[in-house]
Order: structure tokens, then sequence, then C-alpha cells
């Protein structure tokens, strides 16, 4: 193999190796596959054009182009002309693509679900990466920078892996860097051949007395030896140093202890929290519809829609456990904690997602009963959450949920006995880091409580009226423990805050909590459906009673509605009842969402338009497709597929004109005469023999002849149009040739006959003999600028001379 080829492997594998830190960041990992096929076409082609051999620009170029075709044709085939060209909608595609991948990682912690966003993230950047690797180490020869697009993207993975990337990705990507570096050395010592051709030690291979071959082998092995011994050591000291360096031990091992989890039967969920993006979601100027329901609720305050509940709490964020997951079943087992006692109402409610909200957890109403919905959606027990699967997400979901409305009593829970002791454990944690100010706070807040409840109860009027509390969502989050300690200090923030707050002062006082993000109930429409919007998305603190369960508090001020159970009230019929859903409420709701468009921005936010329309309805304004935007677009298609032709087709047009219809007068035939012979000149050039301006006609066509290997008629061809131009440059009496189409056609034929294969298409894809088109622009910009510099020189003389002119009156 030769040397480019080794180096061209050499890249490819080291881009794939580095590629493997971001494995652990995307389940599952299929991306990869992909991710390798493009990256050696890519290779590939970068190969054969350096074969042929194309110029560095353009081999960068042509991979461009064909990474572009294979991107297209994977993520954007049904958009793209005739499945592969890139047109305005397939490009629309790529960006609406890339926007939901960019949304899906600011919402997702790693392992993030396989979406089609984040996957045509991954794909593309490892193919960036590795053309980048490409063009600096093997099309430019210089393997050692291309470390850094190497390092760049294990950073990348690094960075945004929770703990530090493993040592093992650290230990593959170094080992393709090495790699690449051992097939650069090989080929740069090859070219040496037995350079290092010093005297041996005695004995040794390569000395007289030695059973080596020759005297140079044994020094250039020592070489690759040692350039591998000082390879790993290096990987031995990055990998050790910190190990012992306190200082980085959150780095490439990670913090102790931390880790996927254990994988239970049926799989895993990982640790996802949304609230990453809940602020953001808050923020937003203008609310746009996520969900539609219509449920046979009376009372629709409660009705939560609960995505993902946060039980650990480490000092630095709330996260959701890592757990065994399942099939769905056709019951939901009975809620943990939850007594006959207690009052339920079974609720039934049938919902539809926008087409534009992508999340990998159904929102439902807590707790569920049942769920009917398609899909490859699974189970988590403990939280009673249905997670997405392979890429499962809410994305213009249909389903139909069946809940209960869990109705205790102040005084069941007043009365509940203690949390069993398993439980009570694991969701009473608090982390050594927590401030002593949270818990003394909570105990001054709870003064005078006689049990969990009133205790629960205390701490919510607090957040919400008696605390002097202020709703703002401008306030940056923070999860941490410090964040908790001055947001109780400063007394403003919003639902992340107090839910936050609540839960871990609850846990403080030994009552379980943990957090549930998801969605307010939304408003009603003039059609009887709910309207979910993004302003609606919330969190809020569960606290767990035996009895009732996990059961919802409402600290935040001016959100939500404050349960019943926690305000004053008198007892109320039979302790447990199970209402039937009414048949009227099972109607499949409205069309699916989507945001009214016929209001300005402004009236939007001020709440001056009413209700939204329902999504899913055509949001065409009826202005059609920008047509400038489409021209620009297809003009820049048209420039990246023809800008790697550009050299073949300016070739072309230059031979047709030379060529082209003879002229009517005998200074036409000259002319012609000459270009024929330039253009036997530049084919010959195009060949690999360089011109000669300094040569008469007759040595050059010998030079030709003899340099390109000509024989026969096109070799006769050749002195036949150089006997023409002698004859009309210096005859007194110029008579212009004939059939120099015919005899150019003989010579263009000779040089194809005896070329090679690779130097057929360099003449064909990238002629030498366009490089004129420099050396013209050269000449006319000199042209040009010494014309306006006689000119202004001119100009200056003028005027200075009107100036320096003597008065009639001087004398």
């Amino acid at each position: 193999m030769s040397g480019r080829g080794r180096l061209t492997l050499g890249a490819y594998a080291a881009t794939l190796m580095a590629a493997g830190a971001l494995l652990p960041l995307v389940n599952p990992s299929t991306w990869i596959f992909t991710a390798a096929f493009l990256l050696a076409l890519q290779s590939g082609v970068g190969a054969l054009t350096r074969r042929v051999p194309l110029a560095r620009p353009l081999t960068v170029a042509a991979q461009l182009v064909v990474t572009l075709l294979a991107l297209t044709l994977v993520f954007a085939r049904e958009e793209a002309l005739l499945g592969v060209l890139p047109g305005p909608q397939a490009f629309e595609r790529f960006a609406a693509l890339f926007q939901a991948g960019a949304g899906d990682v600011g919402t997702y912690a790693p392992p993030a679900p396989d979406t089609d966003g984040i996957r045509l993230m991954v794909v593309s950047g490892v193919l960036l990466i590795g053309l980048l690797v490409d063009t600096v180490a093997v099309t430019f020869r210089s393997a050692a920078p291309a470390g850094l697009p190497l390092l760049a993207l294990y950073s990348v993975a690094a960075g945004l892996s929770e703990g530090g990337a493993s040592w093992i990705w650290f230990l593959l990507a170094a080992s393709g860097y090495l790699l690449l570096l051992l097939a650069e050395s090989r080929d740069r010592l090859s070219q040496w051949g037995r350079v290092f051709g010093g005297a041996a030690r005695a004995g040794g291979p390569g000395t007289p007395g030695g059973s080596g071959g020759g005297g140079g082998g044994g020094k250039a092995l020592a070489a690759v030896r040692t350039g591998r011994r000082i390879g790993v050591l290096a990987m031995g000291v990055a990998l050790a140093v910190p190990a012992v360096l306190p200082t980085l031990s959150g780095g490439l091992f990670g913090a102790p202890g931390e880790g996927p989890g254990d994988r239970g039967k049926g799989g895993t969920i990982s640790a996802v929290n949304p609230l990453v993006s809940l602020q953001d979601n808050l923020r937003q100027p203008e609310d746009r519809e996520v969900l539609r329901y219509r449920t046979n609720a009376t009372d629709t305050s409660g009705m939560y829609l609960r995505l993902v509940a946060l039980d650990q709490f480490d000092g630095t964020s709330w996260k959701s456990s890592v757990r065994p997951i399942q099939d769905v079943p056709e019951r939901l087992p009975r809620p943990a904690g939850l007594s006959d006692q207690v009052r339920t109402i079974e609720v039934t409610g049938n919902f539809v997602a926008s087409p534009t909200y992508e999340q990998k957890w159904l929102p439902m109403p807590f707790p569920a009963d049942r769920v009917e919905i398609g899909g490859r959606w699974r189970y988590e027990p403990t939280g009673r959450m249905l997670v997405g699967d392979d890429g499962q997400n809410t994305k213009g979901a249909r389903y139909t949920v069946t809940s209960l409305d869990v109705r205790p009593t102040a005084q069941q829970l007043a009365a509940a006995p203690p949390a069993p002791e398993a439980l009570r454990t694991e969701y009473t944690k608090v982390p050594d880091s927590l401030p002593l100010d949270v818990r003394a706070t909570a105990l001054q807040v709870t003064k005078g409580a006689r049990n969990d409840y009133e205790r629960a109860v205390k701490l919510q009027d607090w957040f919400t009226t008696d605390g002097g509390f202020r709703y703002d969502v401008e306030v940056e989050s923070g999860t941490g423990v410090q964040a908790i300690s001055r947001f109780l200090e400063r007394r403003e923030g919003f639902c992340v805050h107090f839910s936050f707050s609540m839960a871990a002062m609850a846990r403080s006082l030994g009552i379980p909590a943990r957090v549930a993000v998801g969605f307010m109930p939304g408003s009603r429409q003039s059609d009887g459906t709910m309207s979910v919007g993004i302003r609606d998305a919330h969190a809020w603190p569960e606290l767990y009673f035996e009895g009732a369960g996990w059961t919802r508090f409402e600290p935040t001020p001016s959100r939500g509605s404050t349960p019943e159970y926690t305000r004053e009230q008198s007892p109320s019929g039979t302790p447990s009842e199970s209402a039937q859903p009414s048949t009227s409420a099972s109607a499949t709701p409205s069309a699916a969402p989507r945001t009214s468009e016929s209001c300005p921005a402004q009236m939007r936010r001020q709440g001056e338009c009413g209700q939204d329309e329902p999504a899913g309805a055509d949001a065409s304004d009826g202005g059609g497709t920008d047509l400038l935007t489409v021209a620009l677009v297809a003009l820049g298609v048209a420039v990246v597929l023809l800008l790697p032709l550009s050299p073949f087709l300016y070739r072309s047009r230059v031979r047709a004109r030379r060529l082209g219809s003879p002229g009517r007068t005998a200074e036409d035939g000259v002319a012609r005469t000459l270009e024929a012979w330039q253009e036997i000149n530049d084919t010959a050039w195009d060949h690999g023999v360089v011109p000669d301006e300094s040569m008469t006609p007759r040595r050059t066509a010998a030079r030709i002849v003899r340099l390109g290997s000509l024989e026969g008629e096109p070799a006769s061809a050749v002195h036949r149009v150089a006997r023409a131009v002698e004859q009309v440059l210096y005859a007194p009496q110029p008579r212009p040739g004939t059939g120099l189409v015919d005899e150019v056609a003989l010579v263009r034929s000779g040089f194809a006959a005896v070329a090679s294969r690779r130097v057929r298409l360099r003449a064909l894809l990238a002629p030498r003999s366009t490089v004129r088109v420099i050396w013209r622009a050269s000449s006319w910009w000199s042209a040009t600028t010494t014309a306006w510099g006689a000119r202004r020189d001119t100009l200056t003389a003028r005027v200075t001379a009107r100036f320096q002119r003597p008065s009639r009156h001087e004398g």
C-alpha cells in the first residue's frame, strides 16, 4: 500500500476512534454505523481525487460535495431532487433538524435519545472533523496538527458527559492519533530509504557479524520502536496524572461512584432532566400550544400533567434515578401507599400532542391507571412514568389516559402513619453540603406544627403568602444547595426555586419528598377542549403520606392551584368512592394543536387576542415561499455542484472557441492557425509537457513529440501544424493552414492513447493550462494599475503646473 493510502486509513481510523467518546451521549448508539459508512465514503473520494491527482483545493471541494450529497440521501431524501440533489426543501429540512437537535441537546441529559436532530448533529460533526483530519494529515501531509480537531471532538464529548468521559474513550482516541502519527512516520522513513545506515552494535542486525540485512535497518527499526515507546509513555502519563491530582479527579475518570446504574430486567431509564429547558420555555415571548386534550373531569384545576419525577438530590441538582423499565401493562399497578379509605374519582382524558412538541416523557395526569397509546413506549413503575424507547417521542402523539383524582381529607393526611422505612430512607436524603440555614428556616417556619401534614402546609403557605416571596422568571435558576440558600435570602424566583426549596426543606424535616416536572392543566377553549401552552411548563413538590401516596403541593405564588386538601375544609362524603367516566367526555379532541398567527405578537403577549386556534390547522399565511430565498438557495446549490467542474467547463469552452467556425478573411485564417497551435501546446501541457516559450515552432513540435511519446499520425500532425505556423509568421505571403480541426483531434487522440488513466483524468478534470486564467487576470490587473498610475501622474503634473504658473503682475 502507498504512503498516502496508509495515511488515509490512519486518518479514518483516528477520527472514528475519537468519535467513540460520543457513544455514551446518545442511546442507542446505532448512529456510529451511519457515521462510519459516510466517513469511509468521504475518505474514499479524497483518496481517488488525490490519485488523479487534483489540486488540493479541488480535492477538499470534491469531498465536501460528496459529503453534502450523502447527508442529503440519508437525512433529507424525500425533500431532495432525485433523492440526492439538495434543493430548497432539503436545506429547509436540514435547518429544521438542526433546530430540533439543538432543542433536544438542551432538553435531555446524557444519554439523550437518538432523535433525527441529534443524529444529524452527531453524524455531521464527525464528518466535519473527519474532513479536517483528512485534509491536514493526508492532503497537506501534516499529521501532527491533525490532532487539534481530534482533541476538539474528544473535548466536546468529555464536556457533555456527566462527570467527564471515561478513560477508555480517551485511550481509544489517543491510540487513533498515535496510529495516524505512526502511518505518517512510516511514510517519511520510507522516503529516506537507508539514511539510518550508521554503525550498529556489534553482533546485532546490520553489522558484519550480525544476521541482519542492510546496515540501516537496525537503526530505522530502533527509531520506530523509540517513537512507539514515547507514545505509550505519554498516554500513560495522561491517564495517571488525573488519578493522583485531586483537582483533576472529576476529569477522565469521573467522580467516584458515578456510572450508568445497574441494568434491571427489561432495560433501564437514564437520568434525564427536563428542567434544563424549563426556564427557557417560561421566558418565551409568545406562547405556543404543545398539547390539547378533552376530559370528563368537572374540575380541571388540579389536573397537572406530569412528565417525570426528580428524586435524587446530590447538592448540585435534582435528578431522576436510573431505574429499570418494562413494557406498558394493560392496567397500571395501584399507586404505592394509596389506601381504599381515601376517596378517588376515575377520570378519562384524550390527548393530542403538537407536531412541534418532541419530548421523551409522556405528559399524563398523576396517578395514571390505564394508558392507551401506540409506538415504542416503556413504563417505569417507581415514578409511574412512560418514557419513549428507541427514539420514540411525543411528536404528534394521540393517546388516552385513565387516571385517579385522589382526594384525601386534611384529617386523613394529618393522621397518616409513618412511611415505610425503606421509602423514608431514600426520599429524605439531603447532601452534607446543604447549608444549615435551610433546615433552620424549615424548623422556624413549621414551629408549632403537630405532624408532617401541618409542617407541609406551613411550608406551602410560607412560600405562597406569608414569606413575602415574589415570582420572577428572569432570576437565574440554579439547582444546587447554594441556589436554595440564595433563594431563601433574596425571596424571588420561579417554580424551580419554590419546588426545589420546599422539597429540600421537607426532607430536612424527615418528610419524604421529590420534585415533579410537567405542565399545569392549561386553559379551557370554546369547543370544550383544554389547551396547554409552552408557558404552562411547571415544577412542583410531591410529598409522601401513607394512605394517600405521593401528594401534590403548590408553593409557587400566582401559579397553578392550591390543592383543596391543604385548605380549611369539612369532611366530605364517603371515604372511598370511584366515579365512572362520563361517556360524553370520551370524544376525540379537535385538530392537532398549533399557535394562532392572526394576531400581532405585541397583542398576543398582552392577552388581547383571545384563545389560540386548534393546533394542527393550516399554518400557511398564503404568502407562499419567498422567491428570492429560493433563487439564492438554488444559486448556492449550483455553485457548490459546479465548482469542482469549473476547470473542465472552462477548458472545453476555450477549445470550442479556438476550433470554431473559420473566418472569411486572410487575417482570420492566420489567427485560426495560431489558435490551433496554442491548443496543441495546451493539450500537451495538460498531459504533463510544460511549454517553453523560448523555442521556435519547429523545435517546440519536436519537444512535444519526444516528451509526449507521440508516434505515427499524431506526431506528423504536430509537425504539420508547426510548419503552418512558421508559414504565417515568417513567409512574405502568409498562407493559413488547412484541416486544423482534424490535426488537433489527431494530437489529442495521440496523447489519450499513450497517457495513463490518472493522467487522462487529470487532463480532463483539472487541466494545468487553466492557470492561464490567473496569468490573464494578473496581467489585466497590472495593466490597469499601470494605466491608472500614469493618469494620476499626468493629472498631478497638470495641477502642479497650473499652480506654479507665474502671475502677469510678477516681474
